[in-house]
């Protein structure tokens, strides 16, 4: 390799770590943020319902007036929310060293929160005795208006939540240094967890100092960030509104955005007599403030347009996808693009619209990225000022728009605008797909599945109880997938997730497995050097949640998927029987006496007694809850390839293998009922993932006898995942059936 190579290399290495460290410290603000929905709440129904003007002008005196109890438990609900804006600071050095502590986030809190007073306290300090503020507490007249501010009842530096940022990345690096040491036997009761407030505490007391002399130079370079993008005006806006739409597949969109929320960057404006900093700020602020006549459009400039394209413009892209159907997808597909329009317009979730076409036809999410950037600045051309917590959907428009009268907001303007977006998508969106056949919902080839987020394919219910060794459940079994396809535990660094996302670090990025990974059905795989991001959908929190519990008990391994097929002959094996060369013809003509089109037909995997799938032992599987299909009582202990076919996987535990027929058909063959808990004891695999496979290889054996004594069953349950619409599994041989002996059909009506 060459110089010049490795400095590219070097260089390459570095953006990638600098992307993962980026997206960790966004993700770290979304559990201070999540809290701004509620605060929001409180603040906007308080001040709304106690606005004097709004009660005189609908005679609620009575209800609603001075003195009424309607009236004191509206007050208290202001308050409340108000005392979150207020603080965002230290909620926000609380909430980042949550997020980015990797084990034993309680105590990054606990330090982060007495790091958070030390620094101020210091800042304090300084401020007296350098004279800026003088014995009887008053500022002296040389500091500068709004330089100075009450942090939690201390006078300090006006930081801001940037404040509140430094003191959680410091106390999370700190933390995850520290947090394991070991300090010499005579000190060793102040090792460990122990020791992270302590070095905080000292740390945050020299940080204190140095944000003295420090800090004044930092916000003047703010000040100047925040005159560049103000003093550029409309323009401004539109490249806003461009770059943080831009940054939604990275996940980087909440680093951008937020110091135009919550800090100067995004404006200053006095309020009621106090200096304000931040466009979200500014406008709870001025929510507060019965003497606000308008709203600062140049405060909601960072948000107000999001109204506009993720209430009327994103369901216009997507009834343009649905319009674009074709008629045999048309049924399914505008089912989930329904749902999604929904999601965006209801509560201004956009991701499964945008993910929906971003992977498949990039040039609409540029289409996206440029008619929503302009969204922002149409809003602040004519003076809308809505204000939100989380996005721009209809909670947030009804509760920071209509509620608070169009006097105030101007939101009634939001309505023609968004009814020329919607069409603009529409019609922009419908000839892009028709004019260079883009693969969107519903345009996909015959074979493959119409989705958005589909249902996790491979997932098992779990089973009442764990055995006594506390294996982890069959309902896990996601997890264990997302494991193996990040490299296995050993490979991973850390694990959040954002509102849609399961954000994950690993130490070796040439580990993922994203074949393995797509079999838990994501809508989408963001990967950036060590980081990557699997897009789950609102149900990522759950997911994210199980993964945690099992990574605590999961071996400390890599994981390398290994395509090399193992030959190698378990005792007591049966062999092939005669009809192991025959194949499994596909009847095209055939009519079912009830009516039907037989589709493909099925061969038993598997010698013993066939029965429909409503008999098995697990509720799960005979409710169908994860598809149709048909068991096996096995005779025999061995796993036969039914068809060729390619090994989607094998679960660690070798109990379950799943497969994908050259046609597109995927199923699943289940060994027993609560076997996950027997941790691959009886088993034994002759495939691993991503194997090719001929019809009679054998995949799995297994001893039925010592399933029968340590399981709740033996079955074979055989279960077909991606069954369309209309189609349905029947049995066409029930009772003894010999190992890829034709025993079912699936059959579409």
């Amino acid at each position: 390799m060459t110089d010049s190579e490795m400095r590219v290399q070097g260089g390459n290495k570095m953006k990638d770590k600098i992307f993962g460290v980026l997206q960790r410290v966004g993700r770290s603000f979304m559990l201070p943020i999540a809290i701004l929905p509620v605060a929001g709440l409180l603040l906007g129904i308080g001040s709304s319902f106690t606005n004097a003007t709004m009660i005189e002008t609908y005679g609620l005196e009575s209800i609603l007036g001075e003195g009424t109890i309607l009236n004191a438990l509206l007050m208290i609900m202001s308050s409340a929310g108000n005392v979150i804006f207020d603080n965002l600071p230290l909620i926000f050095a609380v909430g980042v060293a949550i997020g980015m502590a990797k084990k034993e986030k309680e105590v990054a809190a606990l330090a982060a929160m007495i790091s958070f007073f030390v620094m101020h306290i210091c800042i304090n300090a300084m401020l007296e005795i350098r004279g800026d503020i003088l014995a009887d507490g008053t500022i002296a007249e040389h500091v500068l208006d709004g330089t100075i501010t009450s942090v939690c009842g201390i006078q300090s530096l006006q930081m801001g939540v940037f404040g509140g940022i430094i003191v959680g990345l410091g106390v999370a690096a700190l933390h995850n240094r520290f947090y394991k040491i070991q300090l010499p036997n005579a000190l060793s009761f102040f090792g460990g967890s122990r020791f992270v407030p302590i070095i905080s505490t000292i740390t945050y007391v020299a940080v204190g100092i140095v944000m003295y002399f420090v800090w004044p130079f930092v916000q003047d370079g703010i000040y100047a960030l925040g005159g560049l993008v103000t003093g550029t005006g409309y323009l401004g806006t539109l490249i806003f509104g461009i770059i943080k739409r831009a940054l939604i597949p990275f996940g980087l969109h909440h680093v951008f955005y937020l110091p135009f929320w919550q800090t100067a960057v995004g404006g200053t404006m006095e309020v009621a007599g106090q200096v304000v900093q931040g466009g979200q700020n500014i406008f709870f602020a001025q929510l507060a403030d019965p003497n606000t006549v308008h709203f600062s459009a140049d405060a909601t400039r960072y948000f107000s347009g999001e109204f506009i394209f993720m209430i009327f413009g994103l369901p216009g892209a997507a009834l343009a996808m649905y319009r674009c159907a074709k008629p045999e997808k048309k049924k399914q597909a505008g089912g989930l693009l329904l749902s999604a329009a929904l999601a965006s317009m209801v509560t201004g979730i956009t991701e499964p619209i945008e993910f929906s076409f971003l992977f498949v036809a990039p040039m609409l999410f540029v289409v996206q990225v440029i008619l929503a950037g302009a969204a922002y600045m149409i809003a602040h051309i004519l003076n809308i000022a809505v204000g939100l917590t989380f996005s721009g959907g209809f909670l947030d428009l009804l509760l920071f728009g209509i509620l608070q009268g169009n006097d105030k907001t101007s939101w009634m303007l939001i309505i023609p605008v968004g009814i020329v977006y919607f069409f603009l998508y529409y019609f922009i969106f419908k000839f892009l797909i028709l004019k260079f056949n883009l693969k969107t919902p519903g345009r996909e080839d015959d074979e493959e599945e119409t989705k958005l987020y589909t249902k996790a394919d491979y997932r098992a219910k779990q089973s009442a109880g764990t055995d006594k060794n506390n294996a982890p459940a069959a309902g896990d079994e996601k997890s264990v997938l997302i494991t193996q396809g990040l490299g296995g535990k050993k490979n991973i660094s850390d694990v959040d997730c954002c509102a849609t996302r399961l954000r994950c670090t690993v130490v070796k990025p040439e580990l993922i497995n994203e074949s393995i990974l797509k079999a838990t059905s994501p809508s989408g795989i963001i990967r950036k050097g060590q980081g990557i991001q699997i897009i789950y959908g609102p149900s990522v929190a759950v997911i994210k949640s199980n993964l945690e519990d099992y990574l605590e008990t999961a071996p400390n391994e890599e994981y390398i998927s290994d395509s090399d097929t193992e030959n190698a002959d378990i005792s007591g094996d049966a062999a092939v029987t005669d009809s192991a060369g025959k194949q499994a013809d596909k009847v095209s003509g055939n009519t079912p006496d009830d009516g039907g089109h037989v589709k493909k037909v099925l061969c038993s995997p598997v010698s013993g007694e066939a029965a429909p799938i409503t008999e098995a032992s697990d509720e799960a599987f005979a409710g169908k809850m994860m598809g149709d299909g048909y068991i096996v009582r096995p005779s025999e202990g061995m796993i036969y390839a039914p068809e060729d076919a390619t090994v989607s996987f094998v679960f660690p535990s070798k109990h379950a293998v799943g497969l994908l027929g050259g046609d597109g058909v995927e199923y699943l063959i289940h060994i027993g009922v609560d076997t996950v808990n027997l941790n691959g004891e009886g088993f034994k695999a002759f495939v691993k993932d991503g194997d090719s496979v001929k019809k009679g290889d054998k995949l799995i054996g297994f001893d039925i006898e010592y399933i029968k004594e340590h399981a709740k069953s033996d079955e074979c349950i055989i279960v077909f995942t991606s069954l369309q619409e209309g189609e349905e599994i029947r049995l066409v041989k029930e009772g003894p059936v010999n190992a890829l002996d034709e025993t079912a059909e699936i059959i579409s009506f």
